[in-house]
């Protein structure tokens, strides 16, 4: 008999180098494997970030930013966050890493935009004479320009020579070509906020631009076109609308008089045009008003007076670039208390309608002056 072989046979020597070979090749899976998932992983992770989320460009929107008292730079940024004036708080970490006088912002209200860099909102709180609101203030609707300019003295504190200075410079503050270097209609009625280093031609200019903002939305050229008027017509038109009836529900019909009337050749026959060229302080007029050579005087003048006679808002610019459709020619506030106002096609109608606003006047002594 042969004695058995002590030494592995070939087969299991290829066996177990197989064996070994195998783990050997499985360990390098496992770790490549393991290092894409890393990788990969990581990469993913990367990519989540990529670059620092943050805005360019020179902001969008006004707005106006409180900042607490007390609030810390995460705290601020968190507030800019959340009123979209910057992207990321990331952004604004950067920010204050980048800039040593970051400590120094202080609470109060700041006009900002919507949008910045980070970076451009930072500077802007570090340098309140910039954005720090210094006051608010609002010029009601329907003030004629002189009006305007005693409230604006009022609620800026700024000199009212500042003021009449400014406006001999109509390029300065901004006004439209067609307003002819006439800013009276042109101060847009709203509520504002003072920067303390606003001046009277920076104040107007703001009011001017925020005219422009609201004409642009009621695309105000393109509708006076369609109309057949010029732009200064039709804020012309709005300035006497804002002035005749106080209920948005009358004011597109009152635009469709006007036209109606203008188009057939007839005056007017407004006391507020009156009221605007006698510089009266009264709602109706006295047949000796009616009686002054104003080429504002719309009994005496056919068209339309010569330019605004107030500042109108937005529903009055609205109206007037989009009156409704009728056939009115005739319109008399009837209640001065409600505003109730009634429109008519024929003279027949008119007289009816005068005949109930006199009566109203008698049972309101005092309150009318015609």
């Amino acid at each position: 008999m042969l004695e058995p072989d002590t030494k592995p046979s070939a087969a299991k020597e290829i066996l177990h180098q197989g064996k070994g070979c195998f783990a050997v090749l499985l360990a390098l899976a496992v770790l490549v494997g393991g290092g894409w998932f890393v990788y990969t992983q990581g990469k993913s992770l990367m990519d989540s970030f990529g670059e620092t989320p943050d805005y360019t460009g020179r902001g969008v929107a006004p707005i106006t930013v409180t900042i607490p008292a007390g609030a810390t730079l995460d705290e601020i940024g968190s507030v800019l966050k959340k009123d979209d004036v910057i992207k990321s708080t990331q952004a604004w970490d950067s920010a204050v890493a980048s800039e040593e006088r970051a400590t120094s912002v202080q609470p109060g209200r700041y006009l900002m935009r919507t949008q910045m860099p980070a970076i451009d909102a930072l500077r802007l709180l570090i340098n309140p004479g910039e954005s720090r609101v210094r006051a608010q203030f609002t010029i009601p609707e329907g003030l004629r320009l002189s009006q305007q300019i005693d409230a604006l003295v009022k609620g800026t504190k700024i000199k009212r020579s500042a003021f009449e200075k400014a406006l001999k410079k109509p390029k300065s503050i901004g006004l439209p070509s067609y307003a002819k270097g006439n800013a009276e209609g042109f101060l847009f009625p709203d509520t504002y906020e003072l920067t303390a280093d606003a001046t009277a031609t920076s104040t107007l200019k703001q009011m001017v631009d925020e005219y422009k903002a609201v004409t642009g939305d009621i695309d105000l050229q393109a509708a006076a076109k369609k109309l057949d008027r010029s732009p200064y017509q039709v804020l012309t038109v709005a300035s006497i609308i804002e002035r005749e009836v106080n209920q948005d529900q009358y004011r597109a019909k009152v635009a469709r008089v006007l036209y109606n009337r203008l188009d057939d050749g007839m005056k007017l026959g407004l006391d507020s045009t009156v009221i605007y060229a006698e510089k009266l302080n009264t709602n109706t007029t006295t047949p000796k008003d009616r009686d002054s050579d104003s080429k504002y005087n719309t009994y005496k003048r056919k068209g339309l007076p010569p330019g605004p006679i107030s500042a109108p808002g937005k529903a009055a610019l609205e109206a007037a670039a989009n009156p409704e459709p009728g056939k009115w020619l005739y319109f008399t506030t009837v209640n001065f208390d409600t505003g109730e106002t009634k429109f008519a096609e024929t003279d027949a109608e008119f007289r009816q309608i005068v005949k109930e606003f006199q009566g109203w006047c008698q049972s309101n002594p005092g309150r009318c002056d015609s």
